[in-house]
């Protein structure tokens, strides 16, 4: 197993409001591994964004302690790209915000983008690409900076199911052929078993890890794992989990 990159220890976090103190998530345990790809599914509600801002240190833990060993890059919802910058523009964004703008990171950054299939569209603009094109781009943007850690926010909820479907593929390629850790929010149990090493699944809130999971499929591949046997075995057990 390789070492531990990023770690939750006994975390809580309380929320105040004027109405008073609102628990939100208690003993949370659980860490990820260098090159891992751990996917968090769990009930409306309960709170699954709030562990990607608690791991990027947007949010500080009431108790316990979350610690990490990298950088990170978030990935949104929606693409967010800027309409009146180029697809080049958009990706050296984080460059500029790092004030790393150097011709030595453009290169890399467009490198990146020609591996997976951008290349031919740097001087176009976001509303000449699809919706996967743009997807595709924003993870792009959101490797500029060489992070360590991929926090993957719901990145293809904003997309029509066959589009899904590829983009799907698109981003398990890229991030296992570069080798990053990537922590997956989703409410989507089908995308958590296509994507991930391993599924934890949280309770109601307040939020706990109420079962954890390691997949057992012989490919990393979404598409091939969906036309897994076990896929539906593995769907049907985590509905079950999720609707107790």
């Amino acid at each position: 197993m390789k070492n531990k990159i990023l770690q939750f220890t006994d975390v809580k976090l309380i929320y105040h409001t004027k109405r008073g103190e609102t628990t939100a998530a208690e003993h949370l345990d659980f860490s990820v591994h260098e090159g891992e790809f751990v996917a968090i599914i769990g009930p409306s509600g309960c709170g699954k964004t709030t562990l990607l801002s608690l791991a990027a240190g947007l949010l500080k833990p009431s108790e316990g302690s979350v610690t990490s060993q990298g950088s990170f890059g978030y990935m949104l919802q929606k693409d967010e790209l800027f309409p009146w910058r180029t697809i080049e523009k958009n990706v050296f964004l984080p460059l500029e915000v790092k004030k790393i703008n150097t011709e030595e990171h453009r290169k890399r950054v467009r490198n990146l983008a020609e591996k997976y299939g951008l290349g031919d569209f740097l001087s176009s603009y976001p509303a000449q690409l699809s919706g996967g094109m743009r997807q595709r781009a924003a993870l792009i943007r959101t490797l500029a900076t060489d992070p360590d850690i991929l926090l993957l926010d719901e990145p293809f909820s904003a997309l029509d199911y066959q589009t899904r479907l590829n983009v799907c593929d698109d981003v398990s390629s890229i991030i296992r052929s570069e080798g990053k850790t990537a922590l997956l929010v989703t409410h989507d149990i089908s995308e958590a078993i296509s994507l991930s090493d391993r599924i934890l699944v949280l309770s109601q809130r307040p939020a706990k890890i109420a079962y954890e999971h390691e997949m057992n499929f012989n490919s990393n591949i979404p598409l091939k794992r969906r036309e897994s046997e076990k896929f539906s075995e593995w769907f049907e057990l985590l509905w079950k989990e999720l609707n107790v």
